[in-house]
């Protein structure tokens, strides 16, 4: 029963996604729940290793249409740093793990780098589906966190909200 449930909030959380495209969850001030995952090389990259940077989380699927529309997006953030400090990991969340995430990255062309991991650490963060996307501080708070496919000016924004906090230009929190 319980998984039964699990499947179907996610099934109309996806189904609200696909249906209303970018969503904003209010601010969740927390701390970010830490992991440590393997990437496609198989190198281990835990949370902790971004310490003291702000870091773009973006939980996302292969069988995720959503998901698909929001790589060029990520690419263009990854490759136009403008001076930031900020790290993007992609996770994937797919049951199949590499042998499934790694020939899509790679078709797809994903340039940042690509953690496997389960749905259970995007549930962790506070995301009902997929595509979703949490901006952690550099204090190791989760900031923000956006349903569905983000647009770069809103990524940027909710990036530069994260490190105006650390910088005291914002209220604390």
């Amino acid at each position: 029963r319980g998984a039964a449930l699990k499947a179907w909030r996610f099934a109309i959380a996806a189904a609200v996604l696909l249906a209303c495209g970018e969503t904003d969850v209010a601010r969740r001030v927390r701390p970010a729940p830490a992991f440590a995952l393997t990437d496609l090389q198989g190198k281990t990259v835990s949370l902790a290793d971004f310490a003291g940077r702000t870091v773009v989380i973006d939980f996302w699927a292969t069988w995720c249409t959503p998901c698909k529309k929001q790589i060029p997006v990520l690419n263009a953030f990854h490759e136009s740093p403008a001076g930031r400090d900020v790290a993007l990991l992609g996770i994937a969340v797919d049951a199949g793990g590499r042998e499934v995430v790694e020939p899509f990255a790679r078709e797809h062309g994903i340039q940042y780098p690509v953690l496997l991991g389960e749905e259970s650490l995007a549930f962790d963060y506070g995301a009902p589906g997929f595509p979703a996307l949490a901006v952690v501080d550099p204090q190791g708070r989760i900031d923000s966190l956006h349903l569905g496919v983000i647009g770069r000016a809103a990524l940027e924004a909710a990036v530069a909200d994260a490190e105006a906090v650390v910088l005291g230009v914002c209220g604390q929190r």
